[in-house]
């Protein structure tokens, strides 16, 4: 699979951004999907997880109440709403993707990875 990630920009804090991650390949359906994302100077973190059936997500606790993952693989497509942003969301974002049935967090675990989007919340 694939993965290209877009809709990043930049927003002033208390703003939405919807991320999208559009795949390529049959398979899409079979693999479950996260969001990462990396600040200058600062490790690749676990944003937001999702299973093959979107019957399962996690987030990471700094983003929990704010950001919403989900699917539709009948477009082979995960999202990632993000509203009442933050100047510490600011990072350059990525979608992974790896066949599994559940939830999957660890980078190193991921198969396929996007190239990124860039998001810059301001104060």
């Amino acid at each position: 699979v694939q993965l290209q990630a877009s809709g990043g920009g930049s927003v002033q804090a208390g703003g939405s951004l919807r991320l999208s991650c559009a795949a390529s390949g049959r398979t899409f359906s079979n693999y479950a999907m996260g969001w990462f994302r990396q600040a200058p100077g600062k490790e690749r973190e676990f944003v937001a997880g999702i299973s093959w059936s979107a019957g399962i997500t996690r987030y990471a606790d700094s983003v929990k109440g704010r950001f919403t993952i989900s699917r539709d693989n009948a477009k082979n497509t995960m999202y990632l709403h993000m509203n009442s942003l933050k100047p510490g969301d600011t990072a350059r974002y990525y979608c992974a993707g790896t066949p599994s049935i559940g939830i999957v967090t660890t980078p190193t675990d991921f198969a396929s990875w996007g190239q990124g989007t860039q998001v810059t919340v301001s104060s």
